[in-house]
């Protein structure tokens, strides 16, 4: 993909995610009921009646990624180290949600970067993948924004992102395809100009390690 994001737009995102909504819990609950009755539901037979609050909080769990920014998320774990060879975590377990329908979109990012004099904490580059994930989505931006993330916050020679997941809203509704799947890819610096580091990246995406 070829879709990126200015460190400004980024930024700019996370003062938004600041802001602190002008809708209470309480409203959210009502709007909940009100569905309910829409579907036919009565929101206070027995199995519904804490329907409502249960909703909303999955809902602002699923939504966390917009009360964090990029700076709180690396939070410092940025060291200087003499290494300028490809560093990868893949297989990092994504779960996010769907901005047309609201349901989920499942599946699994591989992030990697070539330093340039600094590395970063492992962990961070899960949690800078979980941030923008836990936000209403399509995986084209999705993957962009990871992508944009680390380059932000580390300034590396490159970063190269590829995310492969699954949707429900293709799975469970409209054309109703279980077991599709969706890939998607972002490429930054060094990544999106050498096609023998592009390779290598997508040759140790493809191998399945045996750790455990």
């Amino acid at each position: 993909m070829t879709l990126s994001i200015s460190p400004d737009a980024l930024k700019a995102q996370s003062i938004k995610a600041a802001a602190k909504s002008k809708v209470s819990e309480e409203e959210m609950r009502q709007a909940v009921r009100t569905l309910l009755i829409g579907l036919g539901e009565d929101p206070d037979r027995e199995g519904l009646i804490d329907t409502p609050k249960r909703m909303v909080k999955a809902l602002q769990f699923m939504t966390s990624g917009y009360t964090k920014n990029l700076e709180e998320v690396v939070n410092n774990a940025i060291f200087h180290e003499d290494s300028n060879e490809m560093v990868l975590v893949r297989d990092i377990d994504l779960f996010s949600s769907c901005e047309h329908h609201i349901l989920p979109i499942i599946g699994k990012a591989h992030i990697a970067y070539i330093p340039d004099g600094k590395v970063i904490g492992l962990s961070k580059m899960a949690r800078i993948c979980e941030m923008f994930a836990r936000r209403l989505q399509v995986q084209e931006r999705l993957t962009s924004q990871i992508a944009d993330g680390l380059q932000e916050a580390l300034n590396p020679k490159g970063v190269a992102v590829v995310v492969e997941a699954t949707h429900m809203c293709m799975s469970m509704r409209g054309v109703q395809k279980p077991g599709s799947w969706t890939a998607s890819s972002a490429m930054r610096g060094v990544f999106a100009e050498d096609e023998m580091k592009r390779r290598e990246f997508m040759d140790m995406i493809r191998h399945k390690p045996s750790l455990m």
